[in-house]
């Protein structure tokens, strides 16, 4: 076997492996797909009449909520990670003829395929709630890209943090940041309607452009500075991660 196919088998393996761990975990599930789909309901259904936005509630706030729904996916992962790192199976798996690098992209992997499930179930709720885009093939392709982009870096960055955790516990609790920033950006409400210094932060964090780009798309109307500013920072958070984890990683285990 070539030296390029062992890696990629390996990561089969493990994608396959945390596959069945995600689908035996309701837990798991509920967080990563039917509470993102709870929350756009809660905002939508009740919340959305109050709000003000120049549009329907439904169009605007989708973009957003694809966003949460992936940041809402990303504490299972932390939590796997740091099982596998305090367990002992990273040195289990130590002993065997394994790719290491297959360990951590298997996570990173199977991380990215719970986000698109459930960016696609949001997606088809929306619909439901009268969801109205004017993208066209391209656009959806870009909206494609982008939720898959956000996704592949929000996936190292919590593999690293979950690899940095002492205990199970502190590794979920590591990714509540990243769970809370999208109610402080544009994902709601537009930043123009929020208060001073609350308005500051939410259009400069990492997922109001990344948000912006999407509302973009969907409309129909896509920002470059916005594209290019989401393209930075998913490329930069990736590269963060990747890093810290490759480093933690060859550190404890």
């Amino acid at each position: 076997m070539s030296t390029v196919s062992t890696p990629l088998a390996d990561s089969a393996i493990m994608l396959r492996r945390n596959l069945k761990h995600t689908v035996r975990n309701p837990i798991t599930v509920f967080n990563a797909v039917l509470f993102p789909i709870i929350i756009m309901l809660m905002f939508v259904g009740v919340f959305g009449g109050a709000f003000s936005v120049g549009e329907d509630y439904v169009d605007y706030a989708t973009p957003g909520l694809l966003v949460m729904a992936i940041s809402y996916g990303l504490g299972a992962t932390a939590t796997a990670v740091n099982d596998d790192m305090t367990k002992g199976i990273i040195n289990r798996f130590k002993t065997m003829d394994v790719s290491r690098g297959a360990m951590l992209t298997g996570h990173v992997v199977i991380t990215t395929v719970r986000c698109l499930v459930a960016c696609a179930a949001i997606v088809g709720v929306a619909f439901a709630m009268g969801f109205d885009p004017a993208a066209s093939a391209l656009d959806w392709l870009g909206v494609v890209g982008v939720v898959v982009l956000l996704s592949f870096a929000a996936g190292w960055l919590t593999v690293a943090t979950g690899l940095a955790a002492k205990t199970v516990e502190s590794a979920g609790l590591a990714t509540v940041p990243l769970i809370m920033l999208p109610f402080l950006s544009t994902a709601f409400v537009p930043a123009e309607t929020m208060g001073t210094g609350i308005r500051q932060f939410a259009e400069y964090q990492p997922f109001t452009p990344i948000i912006e780009t999407l509302r973009g798309l969907l409309n129909g109307n896509p920002s470059g500075g916005d594209a290019l500013a989401a393209v930075a920072w998913c490329v930069g958070l990736a590269l963060l991660g990747y890093v810290w984890a490759v480093s933690t990683f060859k550190k404890r285990a």
